[in-house]
């Protein structure tokens, strides 16, 4: 296939947004070296908001923010294709869009993020101010779990999916919101005394370049190359984490799954990103998407949904906070049934 222009591939500006659109861009170019992709970075509104937020984090953004402006371009036909994170893209898409791929899916599991005991104590001074009411700076060993987080401890994240989930497991625990990308994120919690631990997406780490060494260290992944390590943006020393599995944190609808949002009306640039869609991701995310959309996609209740492909089985779990209760539920359907076994999630968490 070979087109007689360039393909414009819309992204947000983050440094997570980059790093998976230059992920698929490198396969759009390998799949097809006759065309020439071109990737043009888009601001959202969300964006704005988000920065602006920083300094008053208490107002929660509507996801639709962070994809509106690359769907204008879209429509526009100032693009041909854009790359979003799954999870960000509202259930009802605008009339004249359609999702064209979804990608493999990486890591759906959260991560636990905390100082380390041994550097905390390291940089301890005997003779360090201390004022009225001031949180002494929390340190933890390698490993630590969600049950071993300390009485009242204090937990950093603005997902009301995750703050729901945590407290149900712990509603000793406090959270609190917090706000910027990944790499501010991380810098608040090793400078924030008052803060204890943050919660973040695993898949988001490795897009990064990050991994965890066998202590739990956070680190740039050492399979790198020189050239490579020397665009990532190292985390701050002293920072280690744990993984939580999903049957402890089950994972946001479409979380760790990238896709590739195009015109409805577009044959030609459906033809290029279909060699990118994986059939048991498009399945798992389908059941998600049509279970949060069938339960209400556009309340602010927090819910979580996570479906796996098990032979011919397709397996969701779910999760729904409303009215001060929490119910969970997990079904099975045949792998093809997947807008089905959404449905009848919704139904049986309402």
């Amino acid at each position: 296939m070979s087109l007689d222009r360039p393909v414009v591939v819309a992204t947000r500006g983050s440094a997570l947004a980059l790093a998976q659109s230059k992920q698929i861009l490198g396969h759009l170019e390998m799949a097809f070296p006759a065309i020439e992709f071109r990737l043009e970075v888009v601001r959202t509104t969300g964006d704005h908001l988000q920065s602006a937020s920083l300094a008053n984090p208490d107002a929660a953004l509507p996801k639709g923010l962070f994809t509106k402006e690359l769907e204008v371009a879209l429509l526009e036909g100032k693009a041909d294709l854009a790359v979003h994170s799954l999870k960000d893209l509202p259930t009802e898409l605008p009339e004249g869009l359609t999702i064209g791929a979804v990608g493999p899916r990486a890591d759906v599991r959260d991560v636990l993020l905390y100082r380390d005991r041994r550097r905390v104590e390291s940089e301890r001074r005997a003779d360090a101010e201390w004022r009225p009411g001031m949180k002494e700076r929390t340190g933890f060993d390698p490993h630590l779990s969600l049950e071993e987080l300390p009485e009242g401890a204090v937990v950093a994240t603005s997902s009301t999916r995750r703050a729901a989930l945590l407290q149900h497991r712990r509603p000793d625990v406090q959270v609190v919101p917090i706000r910027g990308n990944v790499g501010t994120r991380l810098r608040k919690l090793m400078e924030d005394d008052a803060i204890d631990a943050t919660l973040l997406a695993a898949a988001g780490l490795s897009r990064l370049m990050l991994d965890l060494d066998p202590r739990g260290a956070l680190r740039v992944d050492p399979r790198l190359g020189p050239r490579a390590r020397a665009s990532v943006e190292a985390p701050p020393e002293g920072i280690l984490a744990s993984i939580l599995e999903p049957n402890e944190m089950i994972p946001a609808v479409g979380q760790g799954a990238v896709a590739m949002e195009i015109r409805s009306a577009d044959p030609e640039i459906l033809e290029l990103v279909s060699v990118l869609d994986h059939f048991n991701t498009r399945q798992a995310v389908t059941a998600e998407r049509t279970f949060l959309r069938a339960f209400g996609g556009g309340c602010q209740s927090p819910v979580a949904g996570y479906a796996r492909v098990l032979g011919h089985q397709l397996e969701l779990s779910v999760a729904a906070f409303t009215d001060g209760r929490a119910r969970f539920a997990c079904l099975r359907a045949p792998v093809r049934e997947a807008e089905r076994l959404g449905r009848e999630a919704a139904d049986a968490v309402r």
